[in-house]
C-alpha cells in the first residue's frame, strides 16, 4: 500500500506529492527537466515502478507557474539545485522520512540540478540517477559530487550520449554510464522507459536511497 501526502516545499511553497509505500527503504526526489512539472507522465511512471521496489518518491514543481514561463529560470541550474536542496532539507525534518536515505532522480536539465544539489548536500544524498540528462550543465561542480551516480542515456540519443560520456570523465565519485539500446531522448520506444526505471531502481536499492542513513 502507498500513502500519498500533498506537500508545499521550500520558501516558495511549491506543490509536491510524497508517495510512501509501507516499510519504505528510502526516498527518491525527482527533478524534472525543462518545460516539465511534477505531472510529467514519464517521471510519474518511473515513480510508480520505484514505489513497487519499496522506495518512497517525492515529485514537486521546481518552479512556480510564472517562473516556468521564464526560459532564463528554466535553465538556471543553480536556482533549480537550490530548490532541490530546500526540498531535501525539508524531508530531513519530516516525521515520515526520518531514518530514510535520500536519492535524486533527474531528467534533462533536472539531472544537472540534481548533481549540483548532491555536491551541496554530500551528507544527505546517497545516490543520483540521471535519465536522458544533461550532467554537463553542472560544469565544475561535477568534481564535488560524492553521491554514487548512474547516467542512463538512450542509445539513439547520440548528442546527449556524447555529452554524458564527457561528464562521466569529470565525476570523481563512483559513477556508471548505462546505455538503453534503441531509446531516443524521451525513452518513448516500447520497453525503454521500463528498462531505465529498472536500472534506476536497482541503483537506488543497492547503492543509495534503498538503505537507511547511518544513525537514522
Amino acid at each position: 500500500m502507498v500513502s500519498l501526502t500533498p506537500l508545499e516545499l521550500g520558501h516558495h511553497r511549491l506543490p509536491g506529492e510524497l508517495a510512501l509505500p509501507d516499510r519504505a527503504s528510502g526516498i527518491v526526489v525527482f527533478a524534472h527537466g525543462s518545460g516539465s512539472s511534477r505531472m510529467s507522465p514519464r517521471n510519474r511512471r518511473v515513480a510508480g515502478w520505484l514505489q513497487q521496489r519499496g522506495l518512497a518518491t517525492l515529485l514537486f514543481d521546481l518552479l512556480g507557474e510564472d517562473e516556468a514561463r521564464d526560459r532564463r529560470r528554466v535553465f538556471d541550474i543553480g536556482l533549480l539545485a537550490g530548490r532541490l536542496a530546500e526540498a531535501v532539507d525539508q524531508l530531513a525534518v519530516l516525521p515520515q522520512a526520518q531514518g530514510l536515505a535520500v536519492g535524486l532522480f533527474g531528467a534533462s536539465t533536472g539531472a544537472a540540478a540534481a548533481l549540483v544539489c548532491a555536491a551541496d548536500r554530500p551528507a544527505a544524498i546517497g545516490a543520483v540517477v540521471s535519465r536522458g540528462g544533461r550532467p554537463d550543465l553542472a560544469g565544475a561542480r561535477l568534481h564535488d559530487v560524492r553521491a554514487r551516480t548512474l547516467l542512463i542515456v538512450g542509445g539513439a540519443d547520440h548528442e546527449v550520449l556524447a555529452l554524458n560520456r564527457l561528464a562521466l570523465r569529470e565525476l570523481r565519485c563512483e559513477a556508471v554510464l548505462e546505455v538503453v539500446l534503441g531509446a531516443t531522448h524521451l525513452f518513448e520506444e516500447p520497453g525503454t522507459l521500463e528498462a531505465a526505471a529498472t536500472l534506476a531502481a536497482d541503483w537506488f536499492v543497492e547503492r543509495g536511497a534503498g538503505r537507511a542513513r547511518e544513525g537514522g
